[in-house]
């Protein structure tokens, strides 16, 4: 399945789906269709269970359980945590993580379904707006280039919003001059395609 489907445990315990005995049904819209799967909660695991439309357009019931640990947190309470499963050999990958990815087959770790996360992808110029993006947000400030910067808020050293306000400046130039030299290159690749389309004589 190309667009795989996220279950975050983090949501899950906060709607109370991880508690012994709870039954519930998780949706996504995968292209066209409906894409649904049943969670059952015990003790310290989830059980899954969902159709898969497989190779010849048939559809396979598919199974599986996950392992479910519970850590303290350091001002009390606990924290849950998906404990990987890797079918086949009956073995756990030992990792503790908080999001479970359908790729394939199987809900798995990023790792063990080899995703790549989308940052990744992303050209250096798309990296420092997003960067630049983040840092906005954390002031408050809307993304837009025309959005207006809030005053320092009150508590807020002046050197801590100094300091910050210098941080979005310069991710958002590391932007700007990487968009730049994208658009030079590309330039650049045009001209040399227009020189090799024209006629020997007229070059």
């Amino acid at each position: 399945m190309e667009s795989y489907c996220v279950i975050d445990v983090n949501q899950l315990s906060k709607k109370g789906c991880l508690r012994a005995g709870c039954s519930s049904t998780c949706q996504w819209i995968v292209g066209n269709e409906v894409f649904s799967i049943n969670l059952c909660a015990e003790a310290e695991r989830l059980h899954l269970s969902y159709t898969l439309r497989v190779e010849g357009g048939e559809h396979e019931n598919t199974a599986e359980t996950i392992p479910i640990v519970h850590l303290r947190c350091r001002f009390g309470g606990s924290r849950a945590y998906f404990i990987c499963p890797v079918p086949g050999d009956g073995t756990d990958c030992g990792r503790r993580i908080i999001k479970l990815h359908l790729s394939r087959r199987h809900f798995l770790c990023r790792h063990c379904n080899q995703l790549a996360y989308a940052s990744q992808y992303e050209e250096t110029w798309q990296r420092a707006l997003r960067r630049a993006n983040k840092l906005k947000q954390r002031l408050g400030i809307g993304v837009g280039i025309d959005e207006p910067f809030p005053v320092k808020s009150k508590g807020m050293w002046a050197r801590t919003y100094s300091f910050q306000l210098n941080e979005i400046l310069q991710a958002e130039i590391a932007a700007n001059e990487a968009r730049t030299n994208r658009f030079k290159r590309l330039l650049a690749q045009v001209d040399n395609d227009l020189q090799a389309d024209q006629p020997e004589g007229k070059r």
